[in-house]
């Protein structure tokens, strides 16, 4: 049970408490965590859930309680509820119940990873609670050592898509390309969680700019060896400057001697999907290419979950924890 006294009545929170799991739903912690979705208003019946944790509506009282059944989640069975109680002085009670059973694998799994991010959701949870309703946090919620670390795991997979038939600059670059021997063309999306920012400029330079380390590391090796071999350098922010842009995509790229350089970031469709295309101009790059391509899915899915872990800490940075 997680529950916390806010200093707000009840009438200030159940307008909250019906948005819950919709659009415009301020309560659960996104962008810090993978939202709560449910197909309708939370009345019984409503379906969805948060990432792989499924449940539906069974009972409710509009501004008051709300209590879902799991469903369709493998080791899990019982329920979960949100509710709102009037207290002393014009203060609310926000109480949250979980009462389940684990079987099979999930008993291992649960109390390992499952339930220290359920805490952590939870006060996070009340923290937006408290926000929404008075303006400010007394005591903002911190994750512990073992939940931040599991969050640097705990993200949605990198998926490796076609090039999306609305990454217009992508395409035209594409079509410019076709028929150069040794070209590399791939994307990669990832989701857009309620709250993240949606410019396609925000997510370039996140992406481009604030690079991991080991990607860093790694463009500095290419550096070198492109003096030894006798390519042009270039500078970073060379080939990841902005060409031109649209009100979902911006283009980057560069034209060093040895091969033409082209990203897309697309913000649409509830992903953010990054784009490249990339051309030899010459036998050396054809060669550079052949061995870019090797490493080049690796990198580009680490420079989208950095980017991805980073909007998400955007949720709890706005409260004051980092």
């Amino acid at each position: 049970m997680h529950e916390r006294i806010v200093g707000a009545p009840a009438s200030a929170l159940a307008p909250l408490l019906d948005r819950l799991g919709g659009p415009d739903d301020v309560l659960w912690p996104a962008p810090a965590w993978e939202p709560m979705i449910l197909d309708g208003p939370p009345v019984v019946g409503a379906d969805g859930g948060h990432g792989p944790i499924r449940y539906r509506v069974v009972d409710a009282e509009p501004g008051r309680r709300i209590r879902f059944a799991f469903h369709s989640t493998p080791g899990i069975t019982g329920h979960h509820e949100i509710s709102l109680e009037p207290v002393a002085d014009g203060r609310t009670r926000v109480r949250h119940v979980l009462d389940c059973r684990t079987e099979g694998a999930m008993r291992i799994l649960g109390p390992l990873l499952l339930v220290p991010l359920h805490d952590a959701v939870l006060e996070d949870l009340l923290d937006d609670a408290e926000l929404a309703a008075t303006g400010s946090v007394t005591r903002p919620a911190r994750w512990s050592a073992w939940v931040r670390m599991l969050r640097t795991v705990d993200l949605p997979a990198v998926r490796c898509v076609d090039v999306p038939d609305g990454a217009v600059l992508a395409r035209r670059s594409l079509a410019e390309q076709s028929g150069r021997p040794g070209a590399l063309v791939d994307a990669f999306a990832v989701p857009v969680w309620r709250g993240f920012p949606t410019d396609p400029q925000a997510w370039a330079d996140a992406t481009f700019r604030d690079l991991p380390g080991w990607v860093r590391a790694a463009f500095a090796v290419r550096q070198a060896v492109a003096l030894l071999v006798g390519i042009d350098r270039g500078e970073r922010e060379d080939f990841f400057a902005t060409r031109e842009r649209s009100g979902t995509e911006v283009l980057l790229g560069g034209d060093p001697g040895h091969l033409r350089f082209r990203a897309s970031v697309l913000v649409a469709d509830g992903a953010v999907t990054l784009t490249t295309v990339s051309a030899p101009s010459t036998a050396k790059g054809r060669a550079y290419l052949a061995v870019v391509r090797r490493v080049h899915p690796a990198v580009i899915r680490a420079m989208l979950r950095r980017a991805h872990r980073r909007a998400a800490q955007q949720g709890r940075i706005g409260l004051g924890v980092s």
